[in-house]
């Protein structure tokens, strides 16, 4: 019996998000049954995090544990055959025995996509926001360099508990452009549910002059309720999760941001 760390890449379109809810066609459901297939005997498998649904993924993690004999190259293709078109294993790795995807993680990165046009692009929209009027990706950046560090984002999302702690601390934060696309990219050490597509739609009200930067600032500075709204899941993807090479250091880097 080894645990088996597994980096996963889907298309969230028609997915109800990544956690299992019944019975209901989650990304989890989907790569259980997989494991199932070449069995696996557990109860629930460990992920770095739940993704929202709609929202897409290139380096979601994984872990489970498994007997097999054959390499983590044929486990990655045996996954493969027994998944969905719109999910798949990029690679398996063998990973330690307390190997835990979401508590052992230091760093997450996400980026989201923006498309400025009056009208829809169906070839885009299955993966980017379309969004008109138009913003500045310099305004943007003027928003977005008042995320970084150690924040309360209690405006920005929930805890994953009830009571938990909104403190986190976001290593980089920026807005690029290109031609009609913006996109957005953001690494932090953890991230509140729905916090980057609500950092998303409040920088964009701020670049549409719905929100003005100084209110923009004090949500960040000081936790003050933004006006409701998300930006749409589908610009969304989980980019990647990064660990240290030992629990020590893991405990080490979170230490430092406390």
């Amino acid at each position: 019996m080894a645990r088996y760390k597994l980096i996963l890449a889907y298309d969230g379109t028609h997915f109800q998000g990544f956690q299992r809810q019944g019975k209901t066609r989650t990304v989890q459901l989907e790569l259980e049954t997989a494991l199932r297939k070449l069995g696996w005997q557990g109860n629930t498998l460990l992920s770095a995090g739940r993704t929202d649904t709609g929202v897409h993924a290139s380096g979601q993690v994984a872990a489970a544990d498994l007997d097999w004999v054959h390499g983590t190259e044929a486990l990655t293709y045996a996954l493969n055959m027994n998944l969905p078109d719109d999910v798949a294993v990029i690679r398996a790795e063998e990973a330690g025995a307390d190997f835990h995807p979401r508590f052992d993680a230091v760093e997450r990165g996400y980026r989201y996509r923006i498309y400025q046009a009056k009208m829809r692009d169906p070839l885009r929209e299955r993966f980017a926001w379309r969004l008109w009027p138009e913003v500045s990706v310099e305004c943007l950046n003027q928003c977005a360099k008042q995320l970084l560090g150690t924040h309360d984002f209690a405006a920005f999302g929930n805890p994953p508990k009830a009571g938990g702690s909104t403190l986190r601390h976001v290593y980089s934060a920026e807005w690029s452009a290109h031609e009609d696309e913006l996109s957005f990219e953001v690494h932090g050490n953890a991230f509140l549910y729905h916090m980057v597509r609500r950092m998303v739609n409040a920088q964009v009200m701020v670049g549409q002059s719905r929100l003005s930067l100084t209110d923009f600032i004090q949500s960040v500075q000081n936790a003050e309720p933004l006006p409701p709204g998300l930006a749409p899941a589908q610009g969304l993807v989980l980019l990647e999760v990064r660990y240290a090479s030992n629990r020590q250091e893991a405990v080490r880097l979170m230490k430092t941001l406390l």
